[in-house]
């Protein structure tokens, strides 16, 4: 067993930060991460890559709808997804290869694999590979972040049912797409297939977008989402998705009365839940609230 001086469980922008800067003071450092790339959900299916498509999406618009106003024509555009689809990945590789570099550069031990909690000091590793093995450290630091959360009603399918994963990695533009939640994560991806000719719509709870942000720029950004041809069903409840293998529909109450939308593609975008399951903290009596979130103090 390889004896390390910090562990850092994760390796996203909190724990590959965290290992660089510990193995830069000094200390032996190993990070574990489980999804075989570093990064986190923001370089891996996250920000970067629908930045990537946002912005190509945002030139196919431009191209499609602005560029004959001022005299450059463009007759015959055409759009392949695919193309688009390995630019991004193109990028997310590259980054995730320069944080390789700077763990080789510091010294930091990547481990690919999922760890959890033995002991206070000892973590369990289930390798990439399919081998067990076990590591040791002094100070253990979790950054796990988070994932995906979905309703008890609604099976993500990532085909017709999609997490942002699978909305990142659309293999052709869909007729329709229902977004359920009008959150910042629903509204750009949303945003990137209405762009490349999607007609979208959003089912949202709350009377207004982007709940927990100031009123006015929330207000302010739903007239513009509007004006570019985004539809909201605004104060409306969920009830059901059924999912036929081709297409969905969406169930939901409004305004006291039932409603339903058949769409290409469903995008579920309610939140995110903490990724603290599977890590073995009730074997080093660290609790969970209700969320799931590690309990911290002033302390902890």
């Amino acid at each position: 067993m390889e004896n390390f001086d910090v562990i850092v469980i994760g390796g996203g922008p909190g724990g590959y930060v965290c290992a660089i800067r510990a193995a830069q003071l000094g200390h032996k450092t190993a990070c574990i991460e489980s999804r075989g790339s570093l990064g986190g959900t923001c370089l891996n299916v996250g920000c970067i890559p629908s930045k990537s498509l946002l912005h190509s999406a945002e030139m196919f618009h431009k191209a499609n709808k602005e560029f004959d106003k001022i005299g450059i024509m463009t007759n015959g555009l055409s759009l392949d997804v695919s193309k688009m689809m390995n630019h991004k990945l193109k990028t997310v590789d590259g980054l995730t290869k320069g944080i390789e570099f700077l763990f080789k550069k510091n010294k930091v031990t990547y481990i690919k694999g999922h760890g959890s909690f033995a002991s206070k000091n000892i973590i369990n590793v289930k390798n990439s590979d399919g081998s067990d093995s076990q590591v040791s450290g002094k100070h253990i630091i979790i950054a796990t972040g988070s994932s995906v959360s979905t309703l008890p009603n609604i099976n993500i399918d990532e085909k017709i049912v999609v997490s942002s994963t699978g909305a990142l990695a659309l293999e052709k533009v869909p007729s329709k797409m229902v977004v359920i939640g009008g959150g910042v994560i629903g509204l750009e991806l949303g945003s990137v297939w209405m762009k490349l000719g999607a007609d979208v719509e959003v089912v949202e709870y709350m009377d207004h977008i982007l709940p927990g942000m100031d009123k006015e720029v929330s207000d302010s950004f739903h007239k513009i989402l509007k004006r570019q041809g985004m539809k909201f069903n605004l104060s409306s409840k969920v009830n059901k998705v059924t999912n036929n293998g081709s297409k969905a529909i969406v169930e939901f109450e409004k305004d006291g009365s039932n409603n339903s939308l058949e769409a290409d593609v469903v995008l579920v975008c309610i939140g995110r839940k903490a990724n603290t399951d599977g890590l073995g903290l009730e074997n080093v009596n660290i609790e969970k609230d209700e969320r799931g979130r590690v309990k911290i103090d002033k302390k902890i």
